[in-house]
Parts: C-alpha cells; sequence; structure tokens
C-alpha cells in the first residue's frame, strides 16, 4: 500500500478517536432503563466506528506483511570489522559457514567503511566464499603479476604509437631540419585536435571511437604479416591482438587514451574523506605518478586529485587493453573512481573493476542492447507495481523509460553521494553472491535467507523504480512529456535517502515477483 494512503487512513483514524469520547461511550453502555432511542443510537454509531477503525488498522497491517505502517522502516546495521574477523576459521582462514552470515549482514545493512577493501573481492567473486588465506595470496601474486603485464604492454603499445607517428608525422621546417615527435606531444596533440569531452550524458559509446570499432577488411599492415608469420610466442599478445586488426583499431586506443585523461582529470573530490592515506599522498609522490602515465595540464589539481586521476589513468588503459571489445567509453570512470579510493593496491583495484565490469560492461555496448532491456525491466516493474503510472507514462509517450536512461548507465552514480553509491553498490554485490551461492549448492539457510529477502541480479533497476516512484504524484499529475520527467529525475540528485530506496526496492522486488509467479528474477 502506497506510503500516501497509508498516511491518509491513519489521519482519518487519528480523527475518528479524537471523536470518540471514552466516557461517553462508558455512560451509553451502562445507561439506565429509561435511555432514549437517541442515546441507543448514539451509542450504535460509536461502536460501529470502533469496529471499521479495527478494520482499517488490521487492514493495513495485514497488507503491510504482517508489519504496522509505522514500524516499517528498518534499521540498518553494517557489517563491522569485528563481525568480519570473528567470521574467519582460525586454522586455514575460511569463512567459516562459506560466508553466509556475512552475505546475510552485508545485504540488510551494508558493510563497514573499515573493511570494504577487504569483504568487495568477496562480494564481486574475486575470491571465492570458500577459499583459504593461501589460496587467496596466492591469487593476489598471480593478479598482481597479469596486472603488471598489461601495463607493461600499454608501455610497448604507446611506444608503437610513437612510432608510428615519428614516421608519419614528421615536418619538415624551413632551415630543412626534422623534429621528433615524443609521446607527451602525442597525448597533447591528440587532446588539441579532438577538444574537450562533455559532462552531460555519458554515451553508450563516444562518437569518436563509435566509427572506428567497424571490423576491417584487407589489412595490409606489414608488421601484422610479420606477426602472423612469427610461430613463437609473442611477447606482447595484447599488443600484438590490436595491430592484427589494422590501423583503426589503434586509432581506437589512441582516442580511448585521450578520454580516459580526459575524464580523470575532472574527477571530483567526494572520495577523499573516505581515503586518508591517498588524500595526504605527497606533491612529489603525486607528480611521480602523473608522469608515469602522460597526464597534462592537471597542475591545477590539488595533489590528492593528480594522484587519483593518475591512477585511474592507469587502470582504464590496462583495461581498454584487456578488454579491447569494450575498450572505453565515458562513465565508466565514475564506476571505477570508488575502487581506486578505498584500495591502495593498483591491481586489487583493476581486477574488482574487471569482475564489476563483467555485468556492468553491457551498459557501454555500442547496440545499447544491454541498456534498452534494462529499460524494459524498469517499465514493466512499473506496470506489475503501479499501473496508474504506467498507464499515464504510455499516454505520454514515455514508457520506454529513457527518463532513467542516466541513472541506468552509471549505476545512479551521479544521483546518490559517494556513501550512498558504494553503500548500494555493496548491497547488489551482496545480492549477487548471495545468488552464485545459492547456485552452487548452497545450504538450506542460504534458501531461507533468500525467502525471506528476496535476491535479483537486477536489485540496482528496482531501487531505481523506487526512486521514480517517489515521484508518481508530480508526474501523474503535472508531467506531459519525457522532457518534464527527465527533469525531475535529473533534480533527484543529492536528495535521496538510500536505504529507504533499497527497502522499497525490495518491497518492489516481492511485489513483482509474486505477480510474475517466480520466486526470484533471473
Amino acid at each position: 500500500m502506497p506510503e500516501e494512503l497509508i498516511g491518509q487512513v491513519l489521519g482519518a483514524v487519528d480523527q475518528v478517536f479524537q471523536l470518540l469520547n471514552i466516557n461517553e461511550v462508558a455512560r451509553l453502555l451502562n445507561m439506565p432503563s429509561n435511555r432514549t432511542q437517541s442515546d441507543y443510537g448514539t451509542a450504535v454509531v460509536l461502536g460501529v466506528a470502533t469496529v471499521a477503525v479495527a478494520a482499517v488498522v488490521g487492514g493495513i497491517v495485514y497488507f503491510n506483511d504482517g508489519k504496522a505502517p509505522w514500524n516499517r522502516r528498518k534499521k540498518h546495521h553494517p557489517l563491522t570489522k569485528q563481525q568480519w574477523v570473528e567470521s574467519f576459521e582460525s586454522k586455514e582462514g575460511r569463512l567459516s559457514d562459506g560466508g553466509e552470515k556475512v552475505l546475510h549482514k552485508a545485504r540488510k545493512g551494508g558493510i563497514d567503511i573499515s573493511i570494504r577493501a577487504e569483504v568487495w573481492p568477496f562480494l564481486l567473486g574475486l575470491y571465492d566464499m570458500k577459499s583459504t588465506s593461501a589460496e587467496r595470496q596466492a591469487s593476489d601474486v598471480c593478479k598482481s603479476e597479469e596486472y603488471q603485464e598489461l601495463r607493461r604492454q600499454c608501455a610497448v603499445l604507446k611506444e608503437r604509437m610513437v612510432a608510428d607517428s615519428n614516421k608519419s608525422s614528421l615536418e619538415k621546417d624551413d632551415s630543412g631540419s626534422f623534429e621528433k615527435v615524443n609521446e607527451a606531444d602525442i597525448l597533447e596533440s591528440m587532446i588539441d585536435e579532438k577538444g574537450e569531452t562533455s559532462e552531460s550524458e555519458p554515451s553508450s559509446k563516444t562518437d569518436e571511437v563509435s566509427e572506428s570499432k567497424e571490423k576491417q577488411d584487407g589489412v595490409s599492415n606489414n608488421d601484422t604479416e610479420e606477426i602472423a608469420a612469427n610461430d613463437e610466442p609473442s611477447e606482447n599478445p595484447k599488443v600484438d591482438d590490436i595491430l592484427a586488426k589494422g590501423p583503426k583499431a589503434l586509432e581506437d586506443y589512441k582516442d580511448w587514451m585521450r578520454i580516459i585523461r580526459l575524464d580523470a582529470v575532472r574527477m571530483n573530490a567526494e572520495w577523499v574523506p573516505y581515503s586518508a592515506v591517498q588524500a595526504n599522498v605527497s606533491e612529489e609522490e603525486a607528480a611521480r605518478r602523473a608522469g608515469e602515465v602522460g597526464i597534462q595540464d592537471d597542475d591545477h589539481l590539488e595533489a590528492s586529485r593528480r594522484h587519483h586521476a593518475a591512477r585511474l589513468v592507469a587502470i582504464l588503459e590496462a583495461y581498454a587493453l584487456y578488454d579491447p571489445e569494450t575498450g572505453y567509453c565515458q562513465g565508466m570512470s565514475d564506476l571505477l573512481s570508488p575502487f581506486v579510493a578505498l584500495m591502495e593496491s593498483d591491481s586489487q583495484a583493476f581486477w574488482c573493476f574487471v569482475e564489476y565490469m563483467k555485468v556492468a560492461k553491457a551498459n557501454f555496448r555500442m547496440d545499447e542492447t544491454g541498456i534498452l532491456r534494462q529499460l524494459r525491466l524498469v517499465g514493466q516493474i512499473f506496470q506489475l507495481s503501479d499501473p496508474q503510472l504506467h498507464d499515464h507514462l504510455v499516454r505520454i509517450q514515455a514508457d520506454d523509460c529513457f527518463f532513467v536512461y542516466r541513472m541506468v548507465v552509471v549505476l545512479l552514480r551521479r544521483e546518490l553521494s559517494f556513501e550512498q553509491t558504494v553503500c548500494l553498490w555493496e548491497v547488489v554485490w551482496a545480492d549477487w553472491a548471495a545468488l552464485r551461492l545459492e547456485a552452487t549448492g548452497g545450504s538450506r539457510s542460504v534458501r531461507e535467507a533468500l525467502r525471506r529477502l528476496p535476491a535479483s541480479k537486477d536489485l540496482l533497476l528496482f531501487t531505481i523504480a523506487a526512486a521514480v516512484l517517489q515521484k508518481r504524484k508530480f508526474i501523474i499529475e503535472k508531467c506531459q512529456g519525457l522532457d518534464e520527467i527527465l527533469r525531475e529525475c535529473n533534480a533527484m540528485a543529492g536528495k535521496l535517502d538510500i536505504w529507504e530506496l533499497i527497502d522499497d526496492a525490495r518491497e518492489l522486488l516481492r511485489v513483482f515477483n509474486s505477480k510474475v509467479g517466480h520466486e526470484k528474477t533471473d
């Protein structure tokens, strides 16, 4: 039952009780035999009113899953450091119950800031929930070496770009001499030629890169022929893969490098209070990191932001090489920033980002199939949970739900504060982990926990729907087009209560599941 209606009913109940004079009721019920017909009528009216009030309150409680509406908002207590430490077996460092209690706590209350960097790899699947400490340490070593290898190949690819530019871009000056091009010149010229990127709507693929994603046919590059002719394993397989696709693939990577740097430098400082070590980094260290990745024109930034931007660049370059089919798109830096802020290791931040992008990269496909699927699901949530709102959206031709496009692409990052964002994301990841645990033979207690508190891989979409439903009255009464709803949705930024949204999202999930006849959404 909508909160607004419940409030109106409770207000009416309060008025009825104010009208009921208890002393008068008692007097009427103990009247002598000479009481009048009017007195009898008054007593009957009071009795009926009392029964009606009881029925209304009982109905509200019944339709609110047995809970009175004034108790509906639960208190949320995060997983604490003590609970986290005590959840491990002392001998091998395994989570004592396969992580069931940890997941339940994280799903209900999030995670204390002091242990987020330790817990997130478990939630995202980087660490197996049943792994030992020795297994995790071995994994860290392997993953770190793999990340460093990606960074090495990034440097090789940039050297190749410099060499190509020196071959094709040498210009003779008036004196007959030639000026050699270096890496910094290339990066600076790329920024000057292309201009700055927009900070408005994140695109599913930037305009500059969209055309260059086409497949190349008939490549006759001499270097690719040499690579194909060489039967020995390559020292730079990721670089060779890009070169083998032809010149356009190399142009793609140049574009990604340019846009990554622009997006990294413009990243705000919301994260600073959550990372004391990085917030206090020295000017020298920040300058060193910025120099390593070739960031230009960042002297106006304070050391902490400069250092943060340099780490973003390094990790996003590595990711573009790791997954060239996705590459880099505007909005991805927003998704990476929380990992960089809360994790001091670039390698760990990179691999957690990789795990997150296994799901989130659908938002950055050129054909937008991933985005369209999610927008359709948001529309279905409205249709099943609030037919009146859905009918209005159909009437004004906004039922495609494009007014939540930005929310879907960057996972509510622009609408929520830094703390709210990571709180929501870790609850979503805990849902994913619980569903993985169930799918791999989870215990009866896991299934029971999921029955009591339903999980969904699309919990974030239910949260987005819950945010919009908070504005349903205004949308129905005032909005007559997509643009008006979009302005109202954009105005939500900074005004949302994250735990109220998550609670409402869970209730929407219950309603959705009950109406489609499934235990959980697939």
